[in-house]
């Protein structure tokens, strides 16, 4: 800390540092600014005159920490940080410049309130960035969201309403287990309370979620995205099974919609599911970079022969148009695993 910088600005400095640390000892604060405790202790009492709730906790776990209070503390980010906030924003919601958009206008008024040496960088990328809508995304009603994940927090059970891709009405109550947005599309992970079996519905497709006075806890070490994903692997009606020359190990970047993956003996991993597309799973399987087998399911033996055959004639004509040769991987890298089951995934 400079010599020269104001008692007030030395205090502003300090807050910072509390905020990003918080439980932050005086001693550690005071290495951290370099002056000494006793000066970290006046700037902290200027702060507190400033109605600022700074709070401090005796004992080997206590420290400074920013309290709540009726006065909101100044929120001091970085360059860093507020770039980073604006690329989150623009990931996962592309109005990020729209005024008329309440993420967009949020943003802004973040922007707004920062030094402008802070928020530049971040506003030219909110306002010149070029974000390609995700067709496939959902964004479902904030309302219902909030039902949804208070409800969890507390441990109660919900009755939600529910419209399938059919247009078909129905109610249920539900042990509502995890939020879980994949792939721009938020799903609930939960439990029927009428049969036990697990159900995963789209946020968006909820018409109405009323907490009930049921509780419920969670299941032990529940894993949310790898229980939704193998629940929109399972329950379609063509079963299917391959035998992949690979450890398990190696195929950790399988997408788990594919299907549950364990090991099968010398060196080789099964992966057994379901699918109502057999066309398209097929298509997913040509991802996996190892030798494998289509051991059960006849559809989708008939399947991979059709995609094989469907391959085979676009290079059989080297008089004809050019075959795409860039690079695999990059390929790969540039293909999202689509949602190609029911999108509302009703089934057990």
């Amino acid at each position: 800390m400079r010599p020269d910088t104001s008692p007030a600005a030395r205090a502003l400095i300090t807050m910072e540092a509390i905020q990003d640390q918080p439980g932050v000892t005086a001693d550690r604060l005071a290495a951290r600014l370099g002056v000494s405790s006793r000066a970290v202790r006046r700037y902290v009492d200027i702060l507190r005159q400033a109605d600022i709730p700074v709070e401090s906790v005796r004992g080997p776990a206590g420290g400074y920490r920013l309290g709540r209070g009726t006065r909101l503390p100044p929120l001091v980010f970085s360059s860093a940080e507020a770039l980073g906030l604006v690329m989150a924003v623009l990931d996962g919601h592309h109005q990020a410049a729209d005024p008329d958009d309440a993420v967009g206008a949020a943003v802004g008024k973040l922007l707004r309130a920062m030094p402008q040496h802070v928020a530049d960088q971040a506003d030219v990328v909110r306002r010149t960035a070029a974000a390609a809508p995700d067709r496939g995304a959902a964004r479902p009603d904030p309302a219902t969201t909030v039902a949804l994940v208070r409800a969890r927090s507390e441990g109660r059970c919900v009755t939600v309403r529910y419209r399938s891709e059919s247009g078909r009405e129905f109610a249920t109550e539900v042990e509502p287990w995890a939020v879980v947005v994949r792939h721009g599309r938020w799903y609930l992970l939960c439990c029927s309370t009428r049969s036990g079996s697990v159900r995963a519905y789209r946020v968006d497709r909820i018409l109405a979620a009323d907490p009930s006075a049921r509780g419920f806890d969670l299941p032990a070490d529940l894993d949310p995205v790898a229980a939704l994903e193998e629940h929109l692997a399972s329950g379609w009606e063509h079963p299917v099974e391959v035998l992949v020359e690979a450890a398990l190990a190696d195929l950790a970047r399988l997408p788990r919609t594919l299907g549950r993956l364990e090991p099968a003996g010398d060196g080789r991993t099964r992966l057994t599911g379901s699918t109502s597309n057999l066309a398209d799973y097929a298509r997913d399987l040509t991802t996996i970079r190892a030798p494998f087998v289509v051991v059960g399911g006849p559809g989708l033996r008939e399947a991979m022969a059709d995609l094989v055959r469907h391959l085979a004639a676009t290079v059989a004509d080297a008089s004809g148009g050019a075959a795409h040769t860039g690079d695999a991987e990059d390929d790969a890298d540039r293909r999202r695993p689509p949602d190609r089951r029911a999108p509302e995934a009703e089934h057990a």
